[in-house]
């Protein structure tokens, strides 16, 4: 497992619980707009079952959108389960999923803050899952935060009053047998938290083949002490031979994820890094940016996002591995939360993953190594300052 700082270095080598299964088609979303778009349309077809997991959910335009479809399904005998975090969705009111509980939806508030050791674990997963067949995942929270498009954004005459509306993320819509992993996730999360007894539905349909993808769900669980994505991510990264191109809306490497990224890039991969300019909270790009000098000397290419919020968890290496989720690269994800990652293996996916890669890249800018070692001193400081709480951001 990854271990504290102060802890004996060891590396993880667990293997995932959930074996990877052929037979799934998956579709690559971008963005808020159309994400809600296609998850919303997909619970309005349901017939079975709704189960939803969401870090965020507010209660701005699109929570009431969800709030009146999930009644709507209610009344029409479809079973609705609804978990969100404590402290990610601290700003909602009560009221609005008390409302959820008298429409008949069944709510649960994953780890209430109740105590200050409760504060650290949290369940930062994004899972909806629709009658067993249809699943979704990535980065984006059921929030206003997403209303419009990163594309939007930018192309903004007023940036600095949209920079941080518009974030650039990314989902995935999967189908297939691989499902019944994010629904079998679901359900632990739901008994961890004593949620009481989830209403009775046809949770695991007969797997049925929608396409010809391999893939598989890994998480991670702090109470399992272990992060399947730190050591599927890692090992990938530690085989690649060509490239390793990799987004993340979170970037603060523990020493062996530094080191693995360095051996890369010094023995000739091709290793590209998109992250974000800025952030909701500053202390992370900080400490991620202390380190981007071991990186840059080793041959690790950067680039930041400046014009829109980079929230986006992705990797694809070699062409052929690739993984979409909500692990962010950083202590947090690795140790503290509860995370779920797509991993897929398939050239096809792998190269729509790319070519959404190399846009972004188009769209940001590259950190060049020698006017990085000529930066401010008052930036330097800021660095050195987040990195001594690198641990718990």
């Amino acid at each position: 497992m990854l271990l504290p700082p102060d802890a004996t270095p060891a590396a993880q080598h667990a293997r995932p619980a959930n074996p990877f299964v052929g037979g799934n088609e998956a579709r690559l979303l971008v963005d808020g707009p159309r994400t809600h778009r296609a998850m919303l349309d997909a619970m309005l077809r349901a017939r079975d079952h709704i189960n939803i997991q969401s870090y965020i959910l507010d209660d701005g335009e699109l929570g009431e959108r969800l709030a009146h479809l999930l009644a709507e399904k209610v009344k029409s005998g479809v079973k609705v389960h609804l978990m969100y975090d404590s402290v990610g969705s601290i700003q909602t009111p009560k009221a609005y999923f008390q409302r959820l509980r008298e429409a008949g939806v069944a709510v649960c508030e994953f780890n209430p803050v109740k105590r200050i050791e409760s504060v650290n674990h949290r369940n930062h997963r994004k899972i909806t899952v629709v009658d067993g067949r249809v699943a979704f995942t990535g980065g984006i929270n059921i929030s206003e935060t997403y209303a419009s498009s990163s594309r939007r954004a930018r192309a903004s005459q007023d940036q600095e009053a949209d920079k941080r509306n518009g974030w650039r993320d990314t989902q995935v819509e999967v189908q297939g047998p691989v499902v019944a992993q994010f629904q079998r996730i679901f359900l632990d999360d739901w008994a961890l938290q004593d949620c009481g007894p989830w209403q009775d539905a046809r949770f695991f349909p007969p797997p049925a083949k929608r396409g010809t993808l391999v893939a598989s769900v890994v998480r991670g669980d702090p109470g399992r002490e272990s992060s399947e994505m730190y050591s599927e991510l890692l090992g990938r990264i530690g085989r690649a031979r060509s490239r390793v191109w990799l987004t993340f809306g979170y970037f603060v490497p523990d020493p062996q994820t530094k080191q693995v990224l360095i051996d890369a890039a010094r023995r000739g991969v091709d290793v590209r890094i998109v992250l974000p300019g800025f952030s909701d909270f500053w202390a992370p790009v900080y400490a991620g940016r202390s380190h981007y000098e071991a990186l840059l000397e080793a041959g690790v290419r950067i680039y930041e996002w400046h014009e829109a919020l980079m929230h986006a968890k992705t990797a694809v290496i070699d062409g052929v591995w690739s993984s979409v989720g909500s692990t962010n690269l950083d202590w947090r994800s690795f140790v503290h939360n509860y995370e779920a990652d797509l991993i897929v293996h398939d050239v096809g996916f792998a190269e729509a993953l790319e070519r959404r890669f190399e846009r972004d890249v188009a769209a940001s800018v590259a950190v060049n190594r020698e006017d990085w070692a000529r930066r401010r001193a008052s930036e330097k400081f800021k660095e050195w300052l987040a990195r001594q709480w690198e641990y718990l951001l």
